[in-house]
Order: C-alpha cells, then structure tokens, then sequence
C-alpha cells in the first residue's frame, strides 16, 4: 500500500542575497507577493494538497517567519474591537488548527540536500514533499487553486515513485536550471514520465531537454539515505540534485510537468512579476495596473497584453 504523503519540508534559512538590500534585516520569504508574505502562499499551497505537517528548516535571525504563522493577540483584539472583521480575517488563524507546524535549525548554510537532512528525525521514514519558498506557482485562473501541487501529490499515491515538479524553458535558458533527461520521452501536461537522469544547468547544445525542476518534489524517504552518502559538491554544499540523481538510477524517480506560470521570486524581476500576477487577478487591482500602464508610466504598451 501506497503511504500517503502528509509532511512538507520547507527550507527558509537562505540568506537571500539576490534581493538585497531589501532582506538585509527582513527575510526574504516574508516580502511581500501582492497582499501575503511568500512563504503564506507557498504553506497554503501544501495544505491546499492535504499536506497536514509543516517543517520549516531555518536559521537563526529567521524568528519572524515562524511569528508571522503565530496568534498575534493585541494585533487581532484591537482589529475586533474597531470592528475590522475582513482584516481580522486575514491575520487571524493562518494556518488551521489541524495543521502541525515545526521548526528544526540548519546550523551551517551546507546546501538545500543538508537542509532536507536535518529534518529526517522529524520525517520518520515516511515520504515527504520539499517546496522552496521563494518560487511561486500560479495555475490558471479556471483551474482549482493550487492545482499543480494538488496533482503533483496525485502522482504519487497512483504510482509510489518519487515526483519532481518541471516546467518547459525557452532554449537558452537551460544552463540556467537543473534539466530532466526522460531520455526521449515526450512529456504532456500532468502527467508523470520516468527520469533517465538529471543534468545540472547543462549548455543548450548539450541539455538532453527543454525541461527545468522547479522546486517541487514529492520524495521517497529512502532519498535521505542517498543524501547522507552525497559528498560535498559545488560551494562545498550537499547538493539535493545529487541525492536526485542517485535516486533516478533506481528507477523510482520521475518528472511530472506542469503548465502553471512560475517566479522565481528570490530575484527582483521574479518577484516584481509575480506581484503583477497576482495583483491582475484582483478585479479592482487589475484596472488600476492597466490604468497605470496606459496613462501614467508612458510605457506605450499595448493594453491587449493587459486585458
């Protein structure tokens, strides 16, 4: 029988220099995307999934993200009694009471691979999914919220082999990403193939495909094992991608595309994109951007890539 998958390791003790100065005192995960920190977006993505356990891998001066999921009471008895129910709403009971949060400290920034590892005492074996908090994935606006991962965590009870989240990037772009070898195999849309191999940020004349891994995986627990043997790569880091690629020789690993739009919002146009994204599905928000745009900034640009 196929276990299910209830615990997410989420990994925030990155130190997030490709957004500074903004994250010089303000971790990154907390930066806004439209009206929510990034990491609230990314928690209610794994409990849109049926994920019920979050384990945030973290560091110290990181407090704030754990106070941000915490019960703030002045904040919430002040908005109550002023009568602000639709700002209490937002604030109060983020994550809900069934879902277990935990924090585990990662000492030395070792690398994504040691951060998984420092949660194995928490995972007890039992498969996991890892989400990295500074990407956002937004499916389509006539899918269910939070689609992508939703199906992701599906692939995983129909087949018990481990799942990695792709998306198709433009040629160039390839030495940009970790890259799936599905060795020949045309990939359609939520559906899961087997993995050849990984290649990491390989040049375009070299990538086996146009498929990058986006930081999310549904992963077996016997990948720790892997992770423990993984020597100390590039930046002296144990790198997840290894242990992934020990993983794909067994045979228990495959990709599963989505056609969802993706930020990477640990950089600044990631991030800007992603809040324009997001603001465009806000009905009042969506009028005033193309307002924006077509009277104020001189852009010139064609409000029918507004619209």
């Amino acid at each position: 029988m196929i276990q299910k998958v209830r615990k997410a390791v989420i990994p925030v003790a990155g130190l997030g220099t490709r957004m500074l100065p903004a994250t010089k005192a303000m971790p990154k995960e907390l930066l806004p995307i439209f009206d929510r920190p990034i990491i609230e977006h990314v928690v209610k993505e794994a409990i849109s999934g049926g994920i019920t356990e979050i384990i945030f891998v973290t560091r110290s001066g990181k407090e704030a993200i754990e106070n941000h999921f915490d019960a703030n009471y002045e904040l919430e008895h002040r908005l109550e009694k002023k009568g602000k129910e639709i700002i209490l709403g937002t604030v109060k009971n983020i994550i809900p009471e069934e879902i277990t949060v935990t924090s585990i400290r990662q000492n030395d920034a070792l690398g994504l691979g040691h951060a998984i590892l420092c949660a194995k005492h928490l995972l007890c074996g039992e498969p996991f999914a890892v989400l990295l908090p500074d990407v956002l994935v937004l499916d389509q606006v006539s899918r269910d919220i939070n689609h992508s991962f939703a199906s992701l965590l599906k692939a995983w009870d129909a087949t018990g082999v481990g799942q990695i989240m792709v998306e198709r990037v433009a040629a160039p772009a390839v030495e940009d990403y970790g890259i799936v070898d599905l060795d020949g195999c045309l990939a359609t849309p939520f559906s899961s193939f087997k993995i050849k191999r990984l290649v990491e940020k390989p040049s375009p004349s070299e990538a086996p495909s146009d498929l990058a891994i986006l930081g999310r995986y549904i992963l077996p627990s016997i990948v720790l094992d892997f992770l423990e043997r993984t020597k100390m790569g590039v930046g002296g880091e144990i790198q997840l991608t290894d242990g992934l690629d020990a993983l794909s020789q067994t045979g228990d690993l495959n990709a599963f595309l989505t056609d969802a739009s993706t930020f990477d919002c640990g950089n600044k146009q990631g991030f800007l994109g992603a809040n324009l994204a997001v603001g465009m599905r806000d009905a009042d928000t969506r009028q005033y951007l193309i307002s924006l745009f077509k009277n104020d900034l001189g852009f010139n640009l064609p409000l029918s890539s507004l619209q």
